[in-house]
């Protein structure tokens, strides 16, 4: 598949023509930037400024985690870190470092109301995540607790993993997974506080055990901070039967220092 992340910036040329009603929206709400707010082409698109400052993740990076190397270890390499803690997931990959204009389409999809970013977010993380895409029968997300879902209106994570199912066809079992303990925001704790926050905060509804049980399960989330809340959300998954699970982000942090800065 052709990786078209999604429209830069830029001028009008090759864009469609625009009916009456779509070049009235235009004209009454023009285009901005998804990152910085300046006026561009088309809707969802990045300036060339923001498009210059994003992050993407390349090789080399570590085999299972995605973790970046810093030069090319070889084939197949797997960081000290998991040799010496492996992770419950098999593979975990993400599109872009958490920095930048990638982190204010993460709060504007997260905080803004912004759910027309998904498809562009969506996007990028099919080209990152092939891998693991295609090594997978079903797609889950990362769930809210319903009481921060009810304030927030919408799951991000459910908006990014529906719309790489629509453009993958894979399934999505909505649902597939709930937060059944409500916990505290991650932001500001330290990677134990982090774990013993999400220990136990996870389950595969009765209901939902045939969707997951035997399948290889992909689960989305949108950040990967120090892997807590992924690691118990997949041990839920296994202990519901799934026969293996890999994730899928959008961002990651680059180091856990960064990570303070994530909300």
């Amino acid at each position: 598949m052709e990786f078209r992340p999604g429209p830069r910036s830029g001028d009008l040329t090759g864009a469609p023509l625009l009916s009456g009603a779509s070049w009235l929206v235009r004209l009454v709400y023009p285009p901005v930037c998804a990152g910085c707010g300046r006026f561009v082409a088309e809707p969802g698109a990045l300036c060339s400024r923001c498009w210059g400052e994003i992050q993407f993740i390349e090789r080399p990076f570590c085999e299972v985690s995605g973790a970046p190397f810093n030069h090319d270890l070889g084939a197949g390499m797997v960081s000290p870190e998991v040799i010496a803690n492996p992770p419950p997931y098999a593979k975990a990959r993400a599109a872009v470092f958490y920095d930048g204009p990638a982190r204010k389409l993460v709060h504007g999809l997260k905080y803004s109301d912004r759910a027309d970013l998904a498809d562009m977010m969506a996007r990028w993380m099919i080209r990152a995540g092939r891998e693991v895409l295609d090594d997978s029968d079903v797609i889950v997300c990362v769930p809210l607790h319903r009481r921060r879902l009810f304030s927030r209106r919408y799951n991000q994570a459910a908006e990014l993993a529906r719309a790489i199912a629509r453009l993958t066809g894979r399934r999505f079992e909505a649902g597939g997974l709930r937060r059944v303990r409500a916990t505290l925001q991650q932001v500001g704790l330290g990677l134990r506080a982090r774990q013993d926050n999400v220990r136990g905060a996870f389950a595969v509804p009765p209901a939902r055990n045939p969707g997951i049980a035997g399948r290889r399960v992909l689960l989305i989330d949108d950040v990967l901070t120090t892997g807590s809340t992924v690691e118990s959300a997949t041990r839920a998954l296994l202990r519901a039967g799934a026969a293996r699970v890999s994730v899928l982000t959008f961002a990651r942090v680059a180091s856990p220092g960064s990570e303070t800065l994530y909300a």
